[in-house]
């Protein structure tokens, strides 16, 4: 889990072997029950995003427990304007602006390196899932200093 208080981003990432490189990238595009359920259960739209640096990048936003929204680009498909060698540092960048992950940090007040950086940001905890429900509120209350961290028991799915 990853805090950015300044704009109010909340980033859930699960971490495991599963989850690492490029085989979490598709991962993580095949398994969205966390963003589904979150934004039913919290009433709140919550966005579920997939970045593989070597293949494209792909944001899918959830309402009420549906698919509201998203999009996806494949990096090998994008047609530059004009030839290759004339699209120079400051035009390719804006283009990424453009794309979902540079769509997605513009909603969240943050730039596109911002976001992609959020899983190396500071605060940060990883919170076990087999722990003590007093060790993840504490280890919440420390990242959300003020909050009060409700009881999520078995009536909460």
């Amino acid at each position: 889990m990853t805090v950015n208080r300044r704009r109010k981003v909340v980033r859930l990432a699960y971490v495991g072997p599963f989850s690492a490189g490029r085989q979490g990238a598709h991962w993580y595009a095949a398994h969205h029950a966390l963003p589904r359920l979150l934004s039913r259960a919290a009433n709140v739209t919550v966005h579920a995003y997939v970045h593989d640096p070597d293949e494209g990048e792909q944001v899918i936003a959830y309402g009420n427990g549906r698919r509201v929204g998203g999009e996806r680009v494949v990096y090998e498909d994008v047609e530059l304007p004009g030839r290759p060698e004339d699209v120079d540092d400051a035009a390719f960048k804006h283009m990424q602006e453009r794309w979902p992950m540079g769509h997605l940090a513009y909603v969240f007040g943050l730039t596109r390196k911002e976001l992609l950086r959020l899983p190396l940001a500071v605060p940060g905890r990883v919170l076990a899932l087999d722990g003590s429900e007093q060790d993840s509120a504490s280890a919440l209350e420390a990242l959300l200093p003020g909050s009060q961290v409700p009881h999520l028991g078995p009536d909460a799915h």
